[in-house]
């Protein structure tokens, strides 16, 4: 390759700018070098599939290519969400599977999504795979073989027999012309839903609205025809299907870290003592509320991959994202499916006699930011945050530094926190503060912003 495009390895996928960083020369690389991390003699087949971006079809043939050239069989999975491609290796007992899509990011974009046997590839395991792709790998004596398959109908009955829900309820879906229609609308149906469909036509080009549900701006259609529909719940899918979005009865946006209570506080009922874990972006009375319903709340880093690790190695039953990648080990697989996450949701929903919002309204409160993601050079990133380890940890406050820092203020009655950690996707830093009121949540904002901007220096002069 004339220059190998090193910064698009990230910490859980490999993700840029599709024609340009993501070629199908570097597509059929990935394909050869994922074979030769495969235990030797390897005979199960790898299953392939991709999202509905433009450029996908191109860089699925080369990544099966390689795969095939290096000796690979290959499952051909066509078009269809990432957990698709998950459940596959699951079921056809795989050897592992890649996924061509770059989730929510723009549509000129594209990546690759991996799993080697029944574990997603992230960290250090991405890097090796950098390091055989800039080899030149030799070709198998015996080439693979590519075989279609479609399971479509196979997960569908899944989900449907572990799923029932004890009333009928009206959802309105949004796929954002992303893949995760085709599947959720039948399944949903099967349910015993009545389902108002939006932008469920697959369209790489995303014509409606970005396929990004934690963004309120690609949720407002979603939450209005909920509202015009009267519908129970609204579901919003992003780019590949791996993360969901949820508005309530009345069309608010609930968040990812109050869904995941919700739903651990439903399971422990079931599974007292049960681990659930989230990251350290989420709500302080997440893990309170685990704790109460006599749970074990794990706080851990944030991304999919760290996640599923983290559940395996501790036995989790359940864990959740802020950006709504929800885990179900209780009597699923254990990865991230925004698909039967809605049924979950809608089952626990069905089983109430209460609407979304009164399960919401039953928690306790807090103040809180969304997410804040600044714009700052990934080579800088990783030091700006030691520095402010250094700083705030120099002024006595306690720190939990699992993932970044989240840097904790007051005591019982009067509490908060902010978080500062690096983006392990894109070259950003990341924020979000919470606490008791409203005047505690201004004043650690303002002290953790103040010290970015004596940091950070702005070429056009303006400030956070």
């Amino acid at each position: 390759m004339k220059q190998f495009p090193h910064h698009t390895f990230r910490e859980y996928d490999i993700r840029g700018i599709a024609g340009r960083e993501i070629t199908p020369e570097l597509g059929y690389r990935l394909g050869m070098a994922f074979a030769k991390t495969l235990p030797a003699g390897e005979q199960r087949p790898v299953i392939v599939g991709r999202d509905v971006r433009l450029s996908g079809p191109t860089l699925q043939r080369a990544v099966m290519q390689g795969l095939n050239d290096a000796g690979i069989d290959v499952l051909d999975m066509g078009m269809g969400p990432t957990p698709l491609a998950y459940y596959a290796v699951f079921h056809r007992d795989g050897a592992g599977c890649i996924q061509v899509t770059a989730s929510h990011n723009p549509a000129d974009h594209n990546g690759f999504k991996m799993m080697r046997g029944r574990d997603s590839l992230h960290g250090h395991e991405i890097q090796a795979l950098k390091e055989l792709m800039q080899q030149q790998l030799p070709k198998a004596d015996k080439p693979g073989v590519i075989t279609t398959i479609d399971i479509r109908d196979i997960y569908h009955r899944l989900i449907v027999a572990d799923c029932p829900l004890s009333r009928p309820l009206k959802v309105v879906i949004d796929a954002g012309n992303g893949p995760s229609g085709i599947v959720a609308a039948p399944a949903y149906r099967s349910l015993g839903c009545e389902v108002i469909e939006l932008y469920c036509e697959p369209d790489g080009t995303f014509p409606n609205h970005h396929p990004d549900p934690t963004v309120e701006a690609n949720m407002r259609d979603l939450a209005d025809a909920v509202r015009a529909h009267q519908a129970d719940i609204g579901i919003g899918f992003d780019g590949d299907g791996d993360r969901i979005g949820i508005v309530d009865e009345c069309g608010s946006l609930i968040a990812g870290d109050i869904l995941l209570l919700l739903l651990a506080k439903q399971l422990l009922t079931r599974y007292p003592g049960a681990t659930v874990i989230s990251e350290a972006k989420s709500s302080q009375h997440l893990y309170e509320g685990i704790r109460a319903a006599g749970g074990n709340a794990v706080m851990w880093r944030t991304g999919h991959s760290l996640i599923k690790a983290k559940m395996k190695e501790t036995g989790a039953l359940l864990a959740g994202e802020m950006n709504g990648h929800f885990f179900f080990a209780d009597r699923f697989f254990g990865f991230d499916d925004a698909v039967y996450a809605g049924a979950r949701i809608m089952q626990l929903l069905a089983g109430g006699h209460q609407p979304l919002s009164g399960l919401v309204a039953a928690l306790p409160r807090s103040e809180t930011t969304p997410e804040i993601r600044l714009p700052f050079p990934d080579d800088e990133k990783f030091g700006l945050v030691a520095t402010a380890r250094t700083h705030f940890e120099s002024r006595g406050y306690q720190i939990n530094s699992v993932d970044g820092l989240r840097i904790q203020y007051g005591d019982k009655e009067s509490w908060g926190w902010a978080l500062l950690r690096a983006s392990n996707t894109e070259a950003a830093i990341v924020l979000r503060f919470e606490a008791a009121n409203k005047a505690l949540l201004h004043a650690i904002r303002e002290e953790v912003e103040q010290w970015l901007n004596s940091q950070i220096h702005f070429t056009d002069g303006r400030s956070l």
